[in-house]
């Protein structure tokens, strides 16, 4: 244990060089590294709170689970893998429906536990078998498909907000779209978090902010816990982001292996295991689910400095700040405008980011297969299509899910049979 909490102190510790590499097993001076921690957390801080906001969970008590679940993954993974676990969106979707259904929070708690404990489970698996077998099962066509609609499947929920203070919403997107362009470096980065900051203070002036519950609540305090409470019929709306998981987390730790040179495949299991272990932790205990950090890898790269001591620090800022429920309180107060005015950019970005795997991957769109499967999905994803069995409700993100991996690897099956797909046709994985 000795080891693990152990770094080489880079060069003098206080000077980094252009183009030097501060790795993950070394750190700065402690004080130059928990400034590097607090960025860590300005990156995170975002999209963090965004998830409970959107959701109706409490911010702090999801800020609470995501120190917790960082640690966590650090101690997993021997220290050797620099990540930050924030809150996923993929459970925005789910998480809606469930409480648009009148269910409530407890029971969304429960969906959020499960899908931690499957992803954890697979993440065994792919430590002991290999992660082949995800390739197999979600070839890039299918992957994209999945991730694209939990986006898209929002659409609806982005215009009611935006309808209810059109002005604000305006103000809030403009500004996060001018402030992405007009700066450079980190600045350019948070510009979801200061185009919020930019529409909250709008909203101000235009009296839509309650600042009731702000003065009403203490200045330090334990963020407000609560069981999941069992419903089975929830679950075929939260085990499709499983997928969604595994696709973040496997494309975190490609990242990080392709910027710091070294080779993390060795991990890949581990980092789903600690992912799942987080996200179910965080459901038993009612914080929102988590999931490696793509805002994180921002700063990393931005940096060059990639020690897992700075995650540390991080994690330990934002328990601090979870203890602090007037803080949460104050980021309740964020208006329903300002939400419809961001969310109109990053729901859609959520989707782009199927599309993107589609890119990165080649995927070719001149085949009927592929063409034809992920058309499918998008529509039943973007429609919301549904229905119930026996009282089990299935949603646009659960059906589309079973529809393009039953259309995708059926139709595949048939025509390899049949002769109309080539048996060793490279765009049809």
């Amino acid at each position: 244990m000795k080891n693990l909490f152990s770094w080489a102190i880079h060069g003098d510790g206080k000077t980094l060089h252009p183009g030097e590499v501060v790795e993950p097993d070394e750190r700065l001076t402690w004080g130059r590294t928990a400034g590097i921690g607090a960025q860590h957390v300005v990156a995170m801080f975002g999209a963090t709170f965004l998830v409970p906001i959107l959701t109706g969970f409490d911010p702090s008590t999801t800020l609470f689970f995501t120190a917790m679940s960082t640690a966590l993954f650090l101690l997993i993974n021997k220290n050797v893998l620099p990540s930050y676990l924030g809150s996923s969106f993929g459970f925005i979707a789910p998480i809606t429906a469930v409480t648009t259904a009148n269910k409530g929070l407890a029971v969304a708690s429960f969906g959020i536990m499960v899908t931690g404990l499957l992803l954890a489970l697979i993440g065994l698996l792919v430590h002991f078998a290999g992660s082949k077998w995800i390739d197999v099962v979600m070839p890039p066509v299918v992957n994209g498909a999945i991730v694209a609609i939990i986006g898209f499947n929002l659409a609806p929920s982005v215009w009611n907000n935006f309808q209810v203070a059109p002005d604000t919403a305006l103000v809030t997107l403009v500004a996060v779209l001018v402030i992405s362009v007009l700066f450079k470096g980190l600045l350019g980065r948070l510009n979801i978090l200061l185009g919020v900051i930019v529409g909250y203070i709008y909203a101000c002036f235009r009296g839509q902010v309650d600042f009731s519950a702000v003065n009403e609540a203490a200045w330090i305090g334990l963020p407000k816990f609560h069981l999941p409470q069992v419903d089975f019929s929830i679950l075929p709306m939260f085990i499709p982001v499983v997928l969604v998981l595994i696709a973040e987390n496997v494309g975190h730790v490609k990242s990080v292996a392709q910027m710091t040179g070294r080779d993390y495949d060795d991990k890949m299991g581990t980092a789903l295991f600690a992912d799942g272990l987080g996200t179910a932790i965080a459901g038993f205990g009612g914080g929102s689910g988590t999931t490696t950090y793509g805002e994180n890898i921002g700063v990393m790269a931005s940096t060059k400095v990639y020690s897992t001591a700075a995650y540390w620090f991080a994690s330990g800022f934002a328990l601090l700040l979870s203890l602090c429920p007037k803080f949460g309180a104050i980021i309740n107060t964020i208006p329903a405008g300002v939400l419809g005015g961001v969310t109109t950019l990053l729901y859609g970005m959520i989707g782009m980011m199927g599309v993107r795997i589609w890119v990165d991957n080649h995927v070719n769109f001149d085949k009927s297969l592929n063409v034809m499967t992920a058309a499918i999905v998008m529509i039943i994803g973007i429609a919301d299509f549904t229905f119930a069995i026996q009282g089990v409700q299935f949603n646009g993100i659960a059906i589309g899910t079973i529809a393009v991996l039953v259309a995708y690897h059926g139709l595949k099956a048939i025509g390899k049979a049949t002769g109309t797909i080539e048996k060793d046709d490279p765009d049809i994985k």
